[in-house]
């Protein structure tokens, strides 16, 4: 009885509202997520290039040194960090002391087969390893090997901005508003600008940090 007393013409009202209002909310959600999704992979790149510049050594030791340093243990390959203590009691040398003294050989293989232009000396309990400092010519090869993982990194943001535009264009096929598309292309753009900046700023830390004597 109620509901007679409704105008049609208000309820079809009510009903092209509610229909409006949940489009507009579904569009608001799928641009939302094409811009986490773009951050999310251009953060990753972030966190990459960072961990990558924790294995190019400058001038003092740090255990980072002997990041993705990988020890064959009793059949499998684990990171050397779960093997040993390692730790720096000096700028000129990193202390390796193994979990297991039986495994002292393998690490030291280990840190041979890195190729991080090491020489550890295996005092039997530990493995002592003198960071000889660094040349003029092996700062420049270390700048030149960071400006290659910066480069890598920003293929990285570019390869997201690019899935991040075409997941955009789909929209628009969709039926999303052109000044809707043209925004979020635009704030895709700024995001990927902002993480470029970031890469520069990374790099140019990492480098000036190298080429301190």
């Amino acid at each position: 009885m109620i509901l007679q007393s409704i105008p049609h013409q208000l309820i079809k009202n009510s009903c092209i509202f509610a229909h409006g209002f949940l489009k507009t909310k579904v569009m608001t959600e799928e641009v939302e997520f094409i811009l986490e999704s773009a951050k999310e992979h251009m953060d990753n790149a972030i966190m990459h290039l960072e961990k990558e510049f924790t294995k190019i050594r400058a001038g003092q030791s740090s255990p980072a040194m002997l990041n993705g340093v990988i020890v064959e243990y009793y059949g499998t390959h684990v990171p050397i960090e779960q093997t040993a203590n390692i730790n720096t009691p000096d700028p000129r040398q990193i202390i390796v002391q193994p979990f297991d003294k039986s495994s002292i050989g393998a690490i030291e293989k280990a840190i041979m087969a890195a190729n991080l232009g090491f020489n550890p000396s295996n005092e039997g309990d530990l493995i002592r390893i003198n960071v000889p400092p660094l040349t003029e010519e092996r700062r420049k090869e270390l700048v030149k090997r960071a400006k290659t993982e910066a480069e890598d990194a920003k293929i990285s943001l570019r390869n997201a901005r690019r899935q991040a535009n075409e997941e955009a264009k789909k929209l628009e096929k969709e039926g999303i508003p052109e000044d809707v598309i043209k925004k979020l292309l635009d704030d895709i753009q700024e995001l990927t600008d902002g993480f470029s900046k970031k890469v520069d700023y990374i790099f140019e830390r990492k480098e000036k940090d190298i080429l301190t004597v």
